[in-house]
């Protein structure tokens, strides 16, 4: 299982960010995709999850009404649209899959900051 995020960096509060997790070795499209976050000296938090086929989406509440989780299951990609992002949205961002025990991706960063 790899997965691999990408799309992260450095952005002014109130800009957008789209990150992206391309999956291979597992049935992309029957899995259960999410983000998570952790930001310095705090612990990993779940930020959005999506069903395998798209129909059940859910996000942490911080991030509600900014933040859209999508998936092209063609591209077995998974990304998360981050809009309206403020300096508490400054973490490292990870995928993860629960296919096997588990699997995370090495993580983006995003920075949001004047």
């Amino acid at each position: 299982v790899q997965l691999v995020e990408s799309g992260g960096g450095l952005v002014q509060p109130g800009g957008s960010l789209r990150l992206s997790c391309a999956a291979s070795g597992f049935t992309f499209s029957s899995w259960t995709m999410t983000w998570y976050r952790q930001a310095p000296g705090k612990e990993r938090e779940r930020v959005a999850g999506i069903t395998s086929a798209g129909l059940k989406i859910n996000y942490v509440d911080s991030v509600k009404d900014r933040f859209t989780i999508s998936r092209d299951n063609a591209k077995n990609t998974v990304y998360l649209q981050m809009n309206s992002l403020k300096p508490e949205d400054t973490a490292m961002y990870y995928c993860y899959t629960a296919f096997g025990r588990g699997s995370w991706g090495q993580g983006t960063q995003v920075t949001v900051s004047s």
